[in-house]
């Protein structure tokens, strides 16, 4: 008596979908270790779930660099490798271009960049003064906020020892009157 046919469609039950995976990954894994061992073959088998976990399974004795590179020896003129490489050479140029810029406007804005300011043009140099002009009304809001902090804690605290005075006043004048009339 063998099992009955199942319909061939997405699981709608997250639960059920995820122990369905999970079963038949673990199957197919296993059909891919005995494949590898009864008939001495290379295996490679790569999955993602659906949140992007990875499991895979690599005949012993290779590794998944070796089977992509068979893979594109077979093929022939498919460089996989190389390509990658050269967006991530082209990548890193960008993210070079980008820190060069950064760390020039870093030199202009202290005062450093002199030569970058003689390559620079009218317009640039106006940007530059009205990003500076900007900063400095920011610095300068933000100084007077901490002068005016400071100034109200300080007159709160003359205003807390005023009137600490006046009750040490007034207890000793009482002090002083009760002994003189005592």
């Amino acid at each position: 008596m063998g099992r009955g046919k199942i319909e061939i469609k997405l699981i709608e039950n997250p639960t059920n979908r995820q122990v369905t995976y999970s079963k038949r990954r673990n199957g197919i894994f296993k059909k891919a270790h005995e494949l590898s061992v009864l008939c001495d073959a290379k295996v490679s088998l790569i999955m993602f779930s659906k949140n992007n976990k990875m499991h895979e399974y690599i005949s012993p004795g290779l590794s998944t660099k070796k089977i992509i590179d068979q893979y594109q020896k077979t093929l022939g003129d498919i460089d996989l490798w190389h390509s990658h490489y050269e967006k991530m050479l082209e990548n890193l140029k960008k993210l070079k271009d980008i820190n060069n810029k950064l760390r020039r406007q870093i030199r202009n804005r202290i005062g450093e960049g002199s030569l970058d300011m003689d390559d620079m043009s009218f317009q640039q140099l106006r940007t530059l003064e009205e990003d500076m002009v900007s900063a400095i009304a920011k610095i300068r809001e933000r100084k007077f906020h901490v002068i005016r902090t400071r100034t109200e804690t300080c007159r709160k605290k003359v205003r807390s020892l005023e009137q600490m005075n006046g009750n040490l006043l007034l207890e000793l004048f009482v002090v002083v009157y009760v002994v003189a009339m005592g």
